[in-house]
């Protein structure tokens, strides 16, 4: 009974940071997000009228210290003024995808149907990737995105080298303890384990592994411990 007591209390404390973090998010209106806390895991509720909402909830969430993971149930309604045709929506995607400098082009496949955007295709880096689900994340009319772009790099450099470039760019993150994190390399494959404070440190660690060169999958093992 008594570590049942302490499991509730930390989760309301967790559920009460996160409320406070979504009502701090100034995309968010009062009120338009549910919060769930079992365990230090967070589950989102409700519903916003556009899917850069969904995605700003969603992050507001991991930026609370103690967040184990997210479950992001919010429901996008989009008003009946804001419907666009999806042809409409694969335009305005592939022009998005055009203006950021950040994105190849020319290797994205834009697909839409009943307003959900998939891409598609190749680029050399994950920033890349990311950045291709960014800009076409916060398109009106846009009900959710799909990132099937996959990584593939043209360099292999050696996995020695790698992991040391990897622990010494987690050390100079100011947001992460290195110590607690542990690196192996398997050919173009990273694993990550060990714990870290939150899943912020916990993807800071991933985005540092991710911007070694040469790397096609990050398995992120790491736990958010409570």
């Amino acid at each position: 009974m008594a570590t049942t007591a302490t499991v509730t209390r930390s989760d309301q404390d967790i559920q009460q940071d996160v409320l406070d973090e979504l009502s701090w998010e100034a995309r968010l209106q009062p009120n338009e997000i549910g919060v769930l806390v079992e365990e230090g895991v967070v589950t989102l509720t409700g519903w916003v009228d556009n899917y850069a909402k969904k995605w700003a909830a969603e992050r507001a969430a991991h930026r609370v210290n103690r967040v184990r993971a997210v479950a992001n149930d919010v429901e996008v309604r989009l008003p009946s003024g804001e419907a666009r045709t999806d042809p409409d929506i694969a335009v305005a995607a592939t022009r998005a995808l055009e203006w950021d400098a950040f994105v190849p082009v020319g290797d994205i496949d834009v697909t839409v149907s009943n307003a959900w955007v998939v891409l598609r295709g190749n680029v050399e880096w994950e920033y890349q990737r990311r950045a291709a689900e960014r800009s076409v994340c916060q398109l009106t009319a846009v009900r959710g995105v799909t990132n099937g772009i996959t990584v593939r790099p043209r360099s292999r450099p050696d996995p020695d080298e790698l992991r040391h470039r990897i622990e010494s760019a987690l050390v100079r993150s100011v947001e992460t303890d290195a110590q607690g994190i542990e690196i192996e390399v398997r050919d173009e494959t990273i694993v990550l384990a060990g714990t870290v404070r939150s899943w912020l440190e916990r993807e800071e660690a991933e985005r540092v592994a991710w911007s070694a060169p040469g790397i096609t999958t990050v398995h992120n093992h790491i736990t958010v411990r409570l």
